[in-house]
């Protein structure tokens, strides 16, 4: 989100415009308040009040969460690979500084240890600042905050953690290209133990089929099980958004773990949901199995 994308006419910010790839399509909020603007070491943050959709946080331009919305994305990232791990108990995330997905990995009682490994630490600031809906969980005693580059911190574990989790910008935004690499995947497949699960937001079919087929394959060549799945977010591109999880040879399209109580909480996921995310659309089949 750039200066030149607003009108400061008698000292207000009206709208906010994010161009999708091509920059032929994209999204606009009409501004309520600008309530935070700092360019950090690695990106430029800003967060608003908007009139209809809550705060909004974005990254350089790019829309990272809608406060309306973000439930969405952040429970399908997260409960998919956590209910289908017998017993998750150490889980990394790798970005995330919203705080958004690190909250929901710590609705599961069974989390004894959650480690957010952001890069850019005025994110968490302002997370915590003006996004208390999402970063409510980062005091919680069994959370730690690095602020490292993440690709580096994974390479210092083997078979430690159960469930790793990529909350990453764009593959060509800011610090989240070196986690869309072959070598990074390996890195955090080397980590995990042997029933562990990763799974990475990896991008929308409509706009970025590109993106989408490029995360897939490495994510393919990384793991021995390698499934894609699908949510509705209407904060990103197309509002279809996909999601890959990789694993050593559990299957994560199949739920092993039930959790009334947190699954009453929720809004998005439950078990019918986790199991039919993974019957894909065949033009997304079609994108994932081209040799092309």
């Amino acid at each position: 989100m750039s200066t030149d994308k607003f009108d400061f006419e008698k000292g207000k910010h009206l709208r906010y415009e994010e161009y999708f790839q091509g920059e032929n399509n994209g999204l606009f909020i009409k501004i309520k308040e600008l309530l935070f603007s700092k360019q950090s070491k690695y990106q430029r943050i800003d967060i608003f009040d908007s009139y209809d959709v809550g705060r909004v946080f974005a990254l350089d331009g790019i829309t990272q969460t809608i406060e309306k919305f973000e439930f969405m994305y952040h429970e399908m990232l997260v409960h998919v690979a956590m209910f289908s791990h017998p017993n998750p108990e150490k889980v990394l995330i790798i970005g995330g500084g919203d705080g958004g997905t690190l909250r929901e990995v710590l609705r599961h009682r069974c989390v004894k240890e959650a480690v957010m490994c952001e890069i850019d630490v005025e994110v968490v600031l302002a997370a915590k600042e003006y996004l208390p809906s999402l970063s409510c969980a980062m005091n919680d005693e069994r959370a730690s905050l690095l602020f490292k580059d993440g690709a580096a911190y994974v390479s210092e574990f083997e078979d430690y953690f159960d469930v790793i989790i990529i909350d990453s910008t764009d593959p060509t935004a800011g610090e989240g290209g070196h986690l869309f690499t072959v070598d990074f995947y390996k890195r955090c497949s080397r980590a995990l133990t042997d029933e562990g699960l990763l799974v990475a937001h990896t991008e929308n079919p409509v706009y970025d089929a590109n993106w989408l087929k490029m995360a897939y394959s490495r994510i393919e060549e990384a793991f021995e099980v390698t499934k894609m799945y699908t949510g509705f977010s209407p904060q990103y591109p197309s509002g279809f958004w996909t999601y890959t999880a990789g694993s050593k040879g559990n299957n994560p399209s199949v739920k092993v773990r039930d959790d009334e109580s947190l699954e009453s909480q929720l809004k998005y996921y439950n078990g019918q949901i986790h199991r039919a995310c993974f019957i894909l659309p065949v033009f997304l089949n079609d994108i994932i199995e081209s040799k092309s």
